[in-house]
């Protein structure tokens, strides 16, 4: 079939009148009179006067902010070194105490020890332990854990190295049984009397990490800001998202930290920008580093935004103004074209528009002309291509009758008649005049399954005796699904592959398996054979068309699945599974249509 091909032509204008069009558009243009009103007066000054405003506040609002970040951080920084000198003169008392004490196990010593533990409610523990790891004495007088690797631990080890007072980072408190406090360890080697002997000990006072903890929590710096706390190695003591540090799910660059004592600087390492303050304590040298976002930290920004806002507003009111009386001046030609419009989308496709006024509407109205023509000259196309199609149906349903097929046929039905097999030709012609008469099924193109699958066994009978009961066959199908529809003839290309594909070339005898059940809404077919199968190769060539059976109806699989997936939608079809030597099984799958649902198609079919 020729396509037809319809070509759409520009108006041109005449020679002689295109600079007086180019000049009439420059000077009627709304584009001209928007952008010379609305655009200069509005856009301009607003645009002027919000970036004056803005530069001006900006960095202020930013320093301020800055600013206060800071003053956290210190105060934070104050609180802290008053809490870990505190920690520091109660190690100092202890270690009087000790070294000061005729014996280390004097029960005065003991006592006072007891004092010291109930003067503050974070002290967890007061210990003294030889340089060998043994326990010498302690409160609260528990006994030692099996296998604490005392020796290893750094508290241990930091005051063997160092004669000044040691800090720990946080740790868990494994040393005596039953305690497993969150601790920071304030640890030295003192000198101790046992048994009028001067030996050299390891003093040790556990503090409970809770109060450290709290004073960091209560750090505000927006609501995603927050402060943690490095230790002179740059482990973390304190963070507030610790549990995402540990899983590698959140990053600090603590490189710059380390670098200084005092410093404010604005890091991008994470992809976003943050100010960090760093400040340190003289007494343990951990760092205290604040981290707040930009776009939260400069608050006064979004005030200035808030007030822009509003002087935007109203300026666009005396835009407003401006615009009503721009708009009368083209609000009448396109009120015109708009009723014309109208018409047209109630049906009446003959309106012509001709509008006079600014030149985009003298355009639009030409424009519009056009596109009527277009419709008009796409609707008949529409309508020569719908009855072309119906043309090309009543041919593939003509095509379905096989000459070919009646042929072998009916010459089987003879060579049964010279045999005398009356019994047999009977069968056949009946079987052939139910096969020819469901596949006309008076011209419709959607029967119910009970007439496909009745299609489908006479055709296997007939077929029986033409490959000479080389084959057995069985349908099976649930009663609740022979009711509802289906497009004809999708079941017989397929037995037809089944017989010559698979089938006739096998030398055992043949079975072919028919079944049809509803499943969730769903109508499921499945035709099995236990024929030779197929290749990857062979079952693509059967879908794109470039395998066909000799003999057949002439309507391919691939022809099955297209007007399977063009009537019911594309998620329906055809499934294959086959393997060589081992048979071959098709599955189609669509909805369950009942018989008032599918009316409106069966009766688009029906031919006198």
């Amino acid at each position: 079939m020729t396509k037809s091909k319809a070509y759409f032509f520009p108006l041109r204008p005449q020679p002689g009148s295109r600079g007086r069009i180019r000049l009439s558009a420059k000077l009627r243009s709304i584009q001209l009179i928007i952008t010379l009103s609305f655009t200069a007066v509005a856009v301009l000054v607003a645009v002027i006067v919000s970036s004056m405003l803005y530069n001006k506040f900006a960095n202020t609002a930013e320093e301020n902010a800055n600013l206060n970040m800071q003053q956290i951080i210190e105060q934070v920084n104050y609180n802290l070194e008053l809490y870990v000198k505190g920690m520091s003169n109660i190690f100092e008392t202890a270690e009087e105490q000790v070294t000061t004490s005729p014996s280390i196990d004097s029960p005065l010593l003991y006592e006072r020890m007891d004092t010291l533990m109930s003067s503050r409610e974070d002290l967890v523990s007061i210990a003294v332990f030889t340089p060998q790891g043994r326990y010498v004495a302690g409160t609260p007088g528990q006994n030692m854990r099996v296998n604490t690797q005392l020796q290893s631990q750094s508290w241990f080890t930091n005051a063997q190295k160092t004669p000044d007072i040691s800090y720990s980072a946080p740790h868990i408190q494994n040393l005596f049984k039953g305690q497993y406090n969150w601790v920071v360890s304030i640890s030295k080697m003192i000198e101790y009397k046992e048994n009028e002997e001067l030996k050299r000990g390891i003093l040790l006072i556990d503090f409970n990490f809770r109060t450290i903890d709290q004073l960091s929590r209560q750090v505000k710096l927006g609501k995603r800001g927050y402060a943690y706390i490095l230790d002179s190695l740059g482990n973390i003591v304190y963070h507030p998202q610790q549990q995402l540090i540990y899983a590698g799910l959140k990053y600090e660059n603590v490189e710059p930290v380390l670098a200084y004592s005092f410093r404010s600087y604005l890091d991008e390492s994470t992809g976003e920008k943050r100010f960090i303050t760093v400040r340190t304590l003289e007494e343990t040298g951990w760092k205290i580093v604040g981290v707040a976002y930009y776009d939260e930290i400069v608050t006064t920004k979004r005030d200035l935004n808030q007030f822009l806002f509003w002087f935007l507003a109203a300026v666009i009111l005396c835009a407003i103004a401006v615009s009503i009386f721009l708009s009368w001046l083209i609000a009448s030609p396109i009120r015109k074209l708009e009723r014309t419009v109208k018409q047209v989308g109630e049906g009446d496709l003959n309106t012509p528009i001709n509008v006079s006024g600014a030149y985009e509407v003298e355009q639009l109205s030409r424009r519009f002309n056009l596109m009527l023509q277009r419709i008009r000259q796409l609707m008949d196309q529409i309508i020569y291509e719908q009855e072309t199609k119906r043309k090309g149906e009543l041919e593939v349903l003509q095509s379905q009758i096989n000459p070919h097929f009646l042929y072998n046929t009916l010459n089987s039905v003879v060579r049964l008649a010279e045999r005398g097999k009356n019994e047999e030709v009977i069968t056949m012609i009946q079987s052939l005049s139910k096969f020819f008469r469901i596949s006309l099924s008076k011209g419709n193109n959607i029967i119910t399954v009970q007439e496909e699958l009745d299609h489908i066994r006479h055709y296997l009978v007939i077929q029986s005796f033409r490959f000479k009961n080389k084959f057995r066959f069985e349908i099976k199908a649930q009663d609740e699904v022979l009711p509802f529809q289906t497009i004809k003839l999708i079941l017989q290309p397929i037995v037809e592959n089944a017989l010559y594909h698979g089938i006739e070339m096998s030398p055992d005898e043949g079975l072919i398996l028919i079944s049809a059940e509803l499943q969730d809404n769903l109508i499921v077919i499945r035709v099995s054979d236990n024929g030779i199968g197929m290749s990857k190769e062979t079952l693509h060539n059967i879908l794109s068309g470039g395998s066909k059976s000799t003999g057949g109806s002439g309507v391919g699989v691939r022809n099955v699945n297209e007007r399977i997936g063009l009537y019911y939608g594309r998620e329906f079809g055809l499934a294959f599974e086959s393997e060589l030597e081992e048979g071959t099984t098709v599955t189609i799958i669509f909805p369950a249509i009942g018989q008032n649902e599918g009316q409106e198609d069966t009766a688009g079919g029906e031919t006198s």
